[in-house]
């Protein structure tokens, strides 16, 4: 007879050679150590980070400024290279925003179960991405307080956007994407907002939790509707993983300057922005799983997975990068050529070499069971991972741009200072509203977890009562 703990995995179970979950938790377990970080009063490396932070959007709050009363002239901009930090920030934080919405939505509808204690870091991520990206086209229009106009509304003056204009199409695109991707995870909190409620320690923090749960009881009703909304979002914020950075790509693939009228464009940026997104991912999830003491629930298999999709989508990239030249060679285009050839030995190669080995280099370690789980290898290659995927989107605008059909006009491109605040100060912003996130939400969905659980314990007795003997009578 068996006697083996149905609740305890047997050694060498297979269930437990790479576990979702590690060691076996009540519900009422599981609620205070995830929301442990929560309630307790924040300590000094919390409050040291956020003040970092706090002097970096500062820095922000003061370039844009500048930028504001100055004008765009404040940046490094000239002739020929109009497209420079801004719309490559832009297309960046774009690409980072999509790791977030391919985990909650689509491993959510293949019923990846590892998505389950990640999700809420992507979702949060996403949206902190998609705020930061929004910022550069508005300052980029030179008179930002005009953005209605790319609006189409009813207008006594009767001026409507240009629709054959991709800056129009992108207005579309990331204003349905940051909707979508705010409801998805606002629904997604109700019941973990619910249970923050109910164990806070306070009369203010229940009040507040008590608000943003929508009165909220856990009532079959409530899960009812609750599963069948989640789902319908899900649906809806699928396709917004292809459509959004398709359209990011057509600002440069309709445009007749070498380099950019290239068809790969559309799959290459969308392979990229899972790249960087998942990448970000890490970087921000590594420390903080240690910090917030939830190793228990963001395990190896996690870290794991996500390598295992930065080791495909990295081959996606390089598949892009073999096509970009491939085609360039086999046009037999001179203008296209040049290009390709000034990336690899003109000015900017330095830039391009860096990104070959971020990008293509790097993630070739994930072949290795043993590295993807090394916690320290694995944050190395997403921060390098981050700079590859910044420097490849630097060298797609600017580098076409810096030498177009007329030589006469090339001019190499330099950074201000106010470029550079720009993009530190964004990073700045994003790193203050993610330790927000981590203090005041519930940063792993509890009731996902609870219910994964008990999605373990019920395997495991299935998997005791069925096993074959090994020997000797029943």
């Amino acid at each position: 007879m068996n006697t083996a703990d149905p609740q305890v995995p047997a050694p060498g179970d297979p269930l437990t050679e790479h576990p979702l979950l590690v060691g076996r938790h009540s519900d009422l377990e599981y609620s205070e150590s995830l929301l442990a970080y929560v309630h307790r009063p924040a300590g000094r490396t919390w409050w040291g980070l956020l003040g970092l932070g706090l002097a970096g959007t500062a820095v922000l709050a003061v370039a844009v400024g500048v930028t504001l009363f100055v004008g765009v002239g404040a940046w490094g901009n000239n002739i020929p290279v109009g497209w420079a930090f801004g719309i490559t920030n832009f297309v960046w934080w774009i690409g980072i925003g999509h790791a977030g919405t391919l985990i909650s939505a689509i491993l959510l509808l293949f019923q990846e179960k590892w998505r389950g204690s990640i999700n809420r870091f992507a979702e949060a991520m996403t949206l902190f991405a998609v705020t930061c990206a929004g910022l550069f086209p508005l300052l980029h229009l030179g008179r930002p307080w005009k953005f209605y106009w790319l609006v189409p509304y009813p207008s006594s003056l009767r001026a409507w956007p240009q629709f054959r204009s991709p800056l129009t199409w992108d207005i579309a695109a990331v204003g349905t994407y940051l909707t979508v991707s705010l409801l998805f995870w606002f629904l997604g909190l109700l019941p973990d907002l619910a249970t923050a409620r109910d164990t806070a320690r306070t009369p203010r923090a229940r009040f507040w939790y008590g608000l943003a749960s929508l009165g909220w009881r856990g009532s079959a009703r409530h899960w009812r509707q609750w599963r069948t909304g989640y789902l319908l979002l899900a649906g809806l914020a699928t396709p917004l993983v292809v459509s959004v950075h398709t359209i990011v790509s057509f600002d440069f693939a309709v445009a007749q300057l070498p380099g950019w009228h290239t068809t790969v464009f559309p799959p290459y940026f969308v392979a990229g922005a899972v790249f960087s997104g998942f990448a970000l991912v890490l970087t921000l999830l590594i420390p903080a799983r240690k910090a917030l003491g939830i190793e228990h629930v963001v395990t190896p298999l996690h870290l794991d997975n996500m390598a295992k999709v930065l080791l495909a989508t990295g081959w996606m990239v390089a598949y892009g990068y073999l096509q970009e030249h491939f085609f360039a060679w086999f046009s037999a285009n001179p203008y296209e050529q040049h290009v390709m050839e000034a990336q690899v030995s003109g000015p900017y190669a330095p830039l391009f070499w860096l990104q070959m080995f971020c990008n293509v280099a790097v993630p070739q370690l994930f072949w290795s069971a043993r590295l993807r789980t090394n916690v320290a290898v694995l944050w190395v290659a997403a921060l390098l991972i981050n700079v590859g995927m910044w420097t490849e989107r630097f060298l797609i605008v600017v580098s076409p741009l810096s030498m177009d059909f007329l030589p006469s006009s090339w001019a190499a491109y330099r950074p201000t200072w106010v470029d550079w605040s720009l993009l530190g100060g964004t990073v700045a912003f994003f790193g203050t509203a993610f330790l927000l996130f981590l203090k005041w939400v519930p940063p792993v969905p509890v009731s996902e977890v609870k219910e994964l659980q008990r999605e373990v314990d019920a395997s495991l007795r299935f998997q005791r009562e069925h096993e074959r003997p090994t020997g000797g009578a029943p």
